[in-house]
């Protein structure tokens, strides 16, 4: 709408030096300015900066250039001031948008930290109550197979199993934890996911070349790619290959997941708190997922929002 209504009043402006026309209605003349004002604070607050600096120029530049219809006859320096003058308030519009823009990022930020110390703080909580449990299994175990007398063969092969079980239980709940307080692994860690994934599955990855990623979005792509294959291995016994590509369009990062394992009757995928928590995720961040069945198999697209991204001087 600030690219639009930019656009127009420009023209409108334009046209009274190329037509000859001077002069002005001095209520529409401010209706119009305060309009343009608006929008441009409205769309650099809330668009993605490509767009807003494109819709924002304009409108700007509609403001800035505005008094034209007036003084386009006058001498130089009256033109040249009387644009300066429109200029501070488009610049004022500007610079209102950025502050908000900025209360939004640290209000979003905020929360997300808020969310996620609660998260951790209800993980240390069950794994406290869990590690108890499994603990107790475990001493039951060994207690067991320290009974005087030889134990029959299969009675201590379980035995032994279940103890086994239970230290890789008590392992796997230290790491989670761990994982909660460590920045989780970024897109470099999906050629060593795919690589172990599963010797019956090909795996094809494509990672645009030159693609460099801040923190969150390089995290976000990894836990879309790492969900989408953990559902092959559910729901899709017949795959034989899975596609995860990750590359950018326009200022969109794109992560597909595709796979050859039938789509037609697995819409069982999507339920669970798996995708729909992933979605619920992204969606909190301003990107999206869709998920569905795709020509042989199953597709999963996510999408996440340009101020993820970080370019750096080498990337397209």
């Amino acid at each position: 709408m600030a690219g639009a209504a930019g656009a127009a009043s420009l023209i409108g402006t334009l046209a009274h030096p190329l037509t000859g026309t001077v002069g002005h209605n001095a209520l529409w003349l401010a209706t119009e300015v305060s309009a343009l004002l608006g929008l441009t604070a409205v769309t650099i607050r809330r668009s993605p900066r490509r767009q807003a600096t494109l819709s924002a120029g304009l409108s700007g530049a509609a403001v800035t250039l505005i008094l034209l219809r007036a003084v386009w006859q006058g001498p130089p320096e009256l033109v040249f001031g009387a644009c300066a003058g429109w200029a501070l308030g488009a610049m004022a519009a500007v610079g209102l948008g950025l502050y908000l823009r900025r209360l939004d990022d640290n209000r979003r930020r905020s929360v997300e930290e808020a969310t996620r110390a609660q998260r951790l703080g209800l993980a240390r909580d069950l794994h406290d109550f869990v590690a108890h449990d499994v603990n107790g299994m475990l001493v039951q175990a060994q207690a067991a197979q320290a009974v005087a007398g030889a134990l029959p063969d299969p009675v201590a092969e379980a035995l032994r199993r279940i103890e086994d079980a239970g230290q890789r239980a008590l392992a796997s709940l230290d790491r989670a934890v761990h994982a909660l307080n460590e920045p989780g692994p970024g897109i470099e860690g999906l050629e060593r996911l795919a690589d172990a994934f599963s010797p019956d599955v090909r795996v094809k990855l494509a990672v645009e070349p030159g693609l460099e990623l801040g923190q969150e979005a390089s995290t976000l792509a990894y836990r879309v790619a790492t969900e989408a294959l953990n559902n092959v291995r559910r729901h899709a016994p017949r795959a034989t290959t899975v596609e995860v590509e990750i590359c950018t369009e326009g200022d969109v990062l794109r992560v597909r997941v595709e796979d050859d394992g039938g789509g037609s009757s697995q819409s069982t995928r999507i339920g669970g708190s798996g995708l729909a928590g992933l979605a619920h995720l992204l969606a909190a961040r301003g990107g999206t997922l869709a998920a569905g069945p795709h020509r042989r198999g199953w597709q999963v697209i996510a999408a996440i929002p340009a101020w993820r991204l970080v370019r750096g001087p080498g990337t397209s």
